[in-house]
């Protein structure tokens, strides 16, 4: 009996760690955030959004597919602006953010403060940090811990799931 009830104390102790450090996290919202709760873009229905976007963008953003590596324009993307997401042209990323990870998608080391929800991710049986658009929900890709400073992050976005703004 001890030692059931060490073993759930220490689960409970730990799941509250890991909660407290993830209300830590900068530049993440919580995907019901009461600025996008309310969004007209959550109403849109799946046949609505197929009408709306281009095939592969819809697949990315609705049904998080993954575009191939080295097949979006944006890798090459210089000037200065604003990387939007292609579903609702929510601001995503400044494009001073933007580095070459060389994993052949537009990566970024932050993003636009409350610009992004997150979710664990498990499609290919480990764990990852999922991240999609607070607005609209479009997933965008995912977040690693192997970025340049100041963040240590890579933002490894779809190309396909995000426009281009020319500053």
């Amino acid at each position: 009996m001890t030692q059931t009830f060490t073993t759930s104390r220490r689960t409970l102790l730990l799941g509250g760690g890991a909660l407290a450090l993830g209300a830590c996290s900068s530049g993440e919202a919580d995907a019901a955030q009461a600025q996008y709760a309310n969004s007209p873009f959550r109403r849109i229905t799946d046949a609505q959004w197929r009408e709306r976007l281009p095939a592969s963008s819809y697949n990315v953003l609705r049904h998080e597919a993954t575009e191939r590596p080295y097949t979006s324009p944006l890798n090459d993307e210089h000037r200065a602006g604003t990387f939007v997401c292609r579903g609702c042209e929510l601001p995503l990323f400044r494009s001073a953010t933007k580095y070459d990870s060389g994993t052949g998608w537009p990566s970024f080391y932050d993003v636009i403060d409350g610009a992004v929800a997150t979710k664990q991710d498990f499609a290919i049986g480990i764990p990852r940090t999922e991240y999609h658009c607070a607005r609209c929900l479009g997933h965008q890709g995912h977040i690693f811990n192997d970025g340049p400073r100041p963040t240590g992050k890579r933002y490894c976005n779809n190309g396909v799931a995000l426009t281009f703004q020319p500053a």
